[in-house]
């Protein structure tokens, strides 16, 4: 019996990693442990088997609700949580610093404490900074951490507190970086949910810039499916780079969403680029393909498909997410309010 402790498990990639662990693994238990900000949703939990599945409203960086929620024979941290959106972290860099470098180390000493045997800390493709518009260059497992925003700064701040236990303590650590993920459930001031959004209501989508910036896509189900083989195949200290093998620019992506769902291609607005907006992210996945075994499931056209039809018949899904009605819920849910940070 697998025994998991998943910290930011009601977010997008957090919660579709849940699912799909207690989907495919039937000998495994999981708390879930998630402060509820803003992008944590308990909808996104919803119809989960409970006999596998508890969930804990809590903050990571207070070691004593870690500590209490953290149950001897853990066999894994899978440190989902995290402060995720760059215009946010660029208007206040405090509660980055916070919950992405500070609750790391809580849970790193945590995992110690209480002889957790693995650490898998989930990181992302920006802290490795941008790529030139060259299509023969890629971020690779040594490529240097060159954070170009307080997001990518805290994330790559985690990665040496992370690295750091394990030289130091001997922590079984891994790493992992992805690049943007899409599909359904995210938090719709994210890219793609957000064009969803809005066209779906025929208002307009801002584009920073020229809309000319190169992501690296990826459906969520295939970024957890590499996350299950890191976590059980990876090597100790080791970090894997994931990714699809699907850059698009940002225009690109706004036109598809818009021709899939019949809408004008005026509904796009150019909107002033964000500040230090970095240029191209490119993943190489050659290490978790050749060593792990992984290859992504779904097509460009495949995920975006199911995903465009998940935000269609989930409306109500949507202004939920936009107002902030799970608040209510878990007060229903739970009998109590969630308090403020």
């Amino acid at each position: 019996m697998h025994k998991l402790f998943i910290t930011g498990g009601a977010g997008f990639i957090g919660s579709a990693f849940v699912r799909l662990i207690l989907a495919e693994i039937s000998s495994c238990e999981i708390t879930n442990f998630d402060a509820l900000t803003y992008a944590g949703n308990l909808d996104n939990l919803q119809g989960l088997d409970e006999s596998r599945h508890r969930f804990v409203h809590g903050d990571i960086a207070d070691r004593e609700a870690v500590l209490n929620a953290l149950e001897e024979g853990t066999d894994a941290i899978i440190n989902f949580a995290a402060e995720s959106h760059v215009d946010r972290s660029i208007a206040s860099a405090h509660e980055f610093l916070r919950t992405n470098i500070l609750g790391t180390q809580v849970l790193l000493d945590a995992a110690r404490e209480r002889h957790v045997p693995r650490f898998v800390q989930i990181s992302t493709d920006e802290v490795m900074g941008s790529l030139p518009e060259d299509e023969n260059a890629f971020f690779t497992e040594d490529s240097p951490l060159a954070p170009n925003n307080p997001y990518a700064a805290s994330k790559a701040a985690a990665e040496h507190m992370v690295n750091a236990a394990h030289h130091t303590y001997g922590l079984d650590t891994v790493i992992t970086r992805c690049g943007n993920n899409y599909g359904p459930r995210q938090f719709p001031e994210k890219f793609i949910p957000l064009i969803l959004s809005n066209a779906l209501e025929d208002q307009s989508i801002p584009l920073y810039g020229d809309g000319r910036n190169v992501r690296d896509w990826i459906y969520v189900e295939d970024h957890c499916r590499a996350i299950m083989r890191v976590f059980e195949r990876g090597r100790s200290g080791e970090v894997y780079n994931i990714g699809a093998r699907n850059e698009r620019r940002n225009i690109d992506v706004v036109k598809a969403i818009l021709d899939a769902l019949g809408k004008p291609h005026e509904l796009i607005h150019h909107v002033k680029d964000r500040l230090g907006h970095d240029r191209r992210y490119a993943i190489d996945p050659s290490k978790v393909e050749g060593d792990l075994d992984w290859q992504p499931v779904e097509t460009w056209e495949s995920g975006l498909e199911k995903t465009i039809r998940w935000y269609a018949e989930n409306g109500a899904w949507i202004q939920r997410a936009r107002s902030g009605a799970y608040r209510d819920y878990y007060t229903r849910q739970y009998g109590t309010e969630i308090s403020a940070r």
